[in-house]
């Protein structure tokens, strides 16, 4: 007997999001299937956070239509879909408190919040908590405030936050942004990591350097202007190309140990 083959984890079908009679989103179109490691770029306002946010449940589409997780927009109830859904952005980072400590931002991902209260967390919570803390480089800022970690400490501390509660879905929006060289590098060597391991979640990276893709991902989204340039396989996706076309420069991309770098082209 032939096995159905798997849902996608995400799919979009003509997806338009308007906002102040302007098309964040125009037409767009995406299917991410089990498995697969994506990258989306683009410069600003190219859409890349609404992207996010359709796929994090927070927005809704003007039209078109947005499965999660075998699930429509509009026709299933958000609030149980979210905690199958791991998101770091800079959105939740606004909304945590500044006095919260970095393992209770961490911990309370259990119960799909932000801000701890009277619930009560295992021990083995607190553990798994400080295991990803300490993953993502960051393991002795546990007992310190949210609100006096720098841009880049919180951004990694969100990202152990996405992977609390082992999720199906794993959203990372921006997540080197803020980081110096060094930081930056642990993080990509850390997400390479993740990459490599099959247990690890159908993940979506939000960037805007290509410098910035962790080995191990499997495809590429461009966005210019909320609309796909490219979309597929990254090695057929990542071109000079269609990054000459996504950034409005002519740029040349190289590949090197499973690295890129881009490099605007000299004229004349």
């Amino acid at each position: 007997m032939v096995e159905a083959a798997a849902a996608p984890a995400a799919a979009l079908h003509d997806v338009v999001v308007r906002r102040s009679g302007k098309n964040l989103l125009d037409s767009v179109s995406l299917t991410i299937g089990e498995g697969e490691r994506w990258v989306v770029l683009g410069p600003n306002g190219a859409g890349k956070s609404t992207l996010v946010r359709l796929l994090a449940t927070r927005l809704h589409p003007t039209s078109g239509q947005v499965d999660v997780l075998g699930e429509r927009l509009g026709r299933t109830d958000v609030f149980e879909l979210r905690p199958l859904i791991g998101l770091a952005s800079q959105e939740l980072a606004e909304t945590v408190p500044v006095e919260e400590t970095a393992l209770d931002v961490v911990v309370t991902a259990g119960y799909s919040r932000v801000g701890r209260w009277a619930e009560d967390y295992d021990p083995q919570d607190e553990d798994r908590a400080r295991e990803l803390l300490a993953a993502f480089g960051v393991g002795d800022l546990a007992d310190r405030m949210f609100g006096t970690l720098s841009t880049g400490e919180r951004k990694r501390v969100l990202s152990a936050r996405a992977l609390m509660t082992d999720p199906e879905l794993l959203l990372l929006d921006e997540p080197a942004s803020g980081l110096d060289l060094g930081g930056r590098e642990e993080l990509v060597r850390t997400l390479g990591q993740l990459a490599s391991d099959p247990a690890t979640p159908v993940t979506v990276l939000v960037t805007h350097h290509v410098e910035e893709i962790p080995p191990g991902y499997t495809h590429a989204l461009l966005l210019r202007r909320g609309t796909v340039v490219a979309a597929g396989p990254i090695e057929q996706t990542l071109t000079s190309q269609n990054l000459t076309r996504t950034f409005g420069l002519p740029l040349v991309v190289e590949r090197h140990d499973g690295r890129f770098t881009a490099r605007a082209v000299r004229l004349g």
